[in-house]
Parts: C-alpha cells; structure tokens; sequence
C-alpha cells in the first residue's frame, strides 16, 4: 500500500503519552491496515519464525503464540511498518526527527486461553538505550476492558530498570547490577493506577518502553485476541551490548555498544 497521511495528535493525547508512559489511540489505522495485518497473522501462524513461542501447556485450552522479527519475510507487516501512519505517530509520540524500525512483535491469546502475560517492562530485555521509544499495540480483534494488556501510568518515569522474565517465569541470565525485582503489581493493585481500555480494530496503545505492563488470559470462550505491536525508536536510540542475554537475540548485528541504531536490521522509516 502506499503510504498514508495521519493527522497530527492533539495535545492531550501528546502529553498522557509523556505523562503515563501509555495513551489509546482511537481510530488511528483504517480497515485496509488491519485486514492486511491479519491475512499477516495468519501467515505468521502457518508458518511460525524462528523465535516463535507457544506459551500453553499441552492439554490446557485455548493457545498463547508469541512470535516476532518476521516482517522481512511476512510483506504485509513491511508495508505496514514503513508505510502505514505509524511511523508518523511513533515520531510524534518521540518527538523525533528520525523514526529506526525495531521490530515487530505478535501476540495471539486464542478463546479460552489462561496463561497471562506477566508484569514487566520491555526496555531491559533489549540491546537499545535511549529515552525516544514507543511501542504501538495494535488490536486486530475487538478488545474488552476485561481482556486488555494493562500499564502501570507513571513507571516509566520511576528512574529503575527491572530483571526480565522469560513469560514462562524464568529470570533472564544477566549480570547486571543495576537491575532490581519487579515489585508484585498484582498484590498491590490500589497502590498504582492502573490503565486499560476498551479497544477496537484501528484503535492502538502507544506505550514507553520502559513502562511496566502486562495482560490477563483471554478467558471469553469465542472471541479471539490478535495483537501486533509495532515497535520503533527516535533520534537518541543507541545499540547497546548487554551483559547476558538479550530477546530479540539479534545474533547477526555487528553495530559497536553505543552506535546509533541504524543498518539493514534497523531501517530509518522515517526522517
């Protein structure tokens, strides 16, 4: 598809965004996009990446599928990537000059599907460093409060870097010293605020990298959550090499710690 203009956000939207770590974007991508992304999904799917996951346990119902980094070879997420209006919101919500393609990341939580996504923030688990970061979750389905990834407004701004999990509940294997438990949001709930919404294919949740979030099951029986995040980084975004293990892997990236974000892995999409 070609590419399409977006409307400026307003100013409210601009500033919950820096606020919260986490704003809805209502209405943002038209029925094109998302039938694209689909007919995307549903090739990712069939035909799962090399770093696909299933997060359920045999005999247990419904099914969590975790894939990401497929948009070189799945076309309908390279369009969308490069030529839908989100590299125009990332740059907005970063207030960027400059928009580097990070990566894609999908979410499937089937009917009836139990495991939850757990609490966590995205940026420790990345070989990136830098305050220009947004993440646009896409819903390719209706999605019901009840069934919404959740955020924790404000934690991106808390100045703390958490250890990453494995979904499945194992600690990453990195050394280092700055990275502290993740408090047990759950068990505290009224201690935070706590955001979620009702969403709509072609509403999107732009969020932080650094803002703590995390997602219930899906426990309706019929209805399907298909999700795709879009992730991207600005201007003062770096590659970093980190101390242990990092997910995406990116095992073929040759850029030095400290190098702006950029090369056939990281294509500008924008500026």
């Amino acid at each position: 598809m070609m590419a399409q203009d977006t409307q400026n956000l307003d100013a409210a939207t601009l500033e919950a965004f820096r606020r919260d770590g986490a704003v809805a974007l209502r209405g943002v991508f038209g029925p094109e996009w998302i039938a694209a992304l689909r007919d995307g999904v549903a090739r990712n799917l069939a035909e799962p990446g090399m770093y696909a996951k299933g997060y359920t346990a045999e005999g247990k119902p419904g099914l969590f599928f975790g894939d990401y980094c497929n948009w070189r070879r799945i076309a309908e997420y390279e369009d969308f990537l490069k030529n839908s209006p989100a590299p125009d919101l990332a740059a907005e919500l970063m207030g960027s000059r400059t928009v580097v393609l990070f990566h894609e990341h999908v979410l499937v939580k089937e009917p009836s599907t139990e495991e939850r996504t757990p609490w966590h923030h995205d940026l420790p688990y990345y070989c990136v460093e830098g305050t220009q970061t947004v993440s646009l979750w896409i819903p390719l389905d209706p999605v019901p409060r009840s069934t919404c990834v959740e955020f924790v407004a404000g934690s991106h701004a808390w100045g703390k870097r958490f250890m990453p999990t494995k979904f499945k509940g194992q600690a990453y294997d990195r050394a280092e010293t700055d990275l502290e438990t993740l408090p047990d949001i759950d068990a505290h709930r009224a201690d935070y605020e706590i955001l979620g919404w009702d969403l709509e294919p072609g509403d999107a949740i732009a969020f932080s990298f650094l803002t703590v979030h995390g997602a219930p099951g899906n426990s309706h029986g019929a209805n399907r959550r298909r999700a795709f995040a879009a992730r991207y980084c600005g201007d003062d975004v770096m590659f970093v090499r980190r101390q242990g293990e990092v997910s995406p892997p990116f095992p073929d990236v040759t850029l030095a710690h400290g190098a702006p974000l950029r090369g056939e892995d990281f294509p500008v999409v924008r500026g």
